[in-house]
């Protein structure tokens, strides 16, 4: 699936670069726990979205990478989209 085509509350299966990663920010959840947070902005021919990487879900994970997320839930944060990959879901790099 293209980046253009995700649709905000479904899952998606995306193949793009890692363009940029901002700083790591540690994320009070919901539930009062303490967690790392990685965004970085995923791109692919037809255009970005944020990539949010939780815990150890950074790892290896870098600039100029390609990476394949299977089963990732995208939402809508501050009017952008968003893909995290939930316990469902994978990351990994493919390059």
């Amino acid at each position: 699936m293209k980046i253009s085509e995700t649709q905000v509350n479904a899952n998606a299966d995306i193949v793009g670069n890692i363009k940029a990663i901002e700083d790591l920010k540690q994320v009070t959840t919901k539930f009062g726990t303490q967690v790392s947070l990685t965004v970085a902005i995923l791109e692919d021919d037809s255009g970005t979205i944020k990539l949010n990487l939780w815990g150890s879900q950074s790892e290896g994970i870098e600039e100029g990478k390609t990476v394949e997320i299977k089963n990732g839930f995208v939402k809508e944060f501050k009017g952008e989209k968003q893909i995290s990959v939930g316990k469902m879901g994978s990351v990994k790099v493919v390059e």
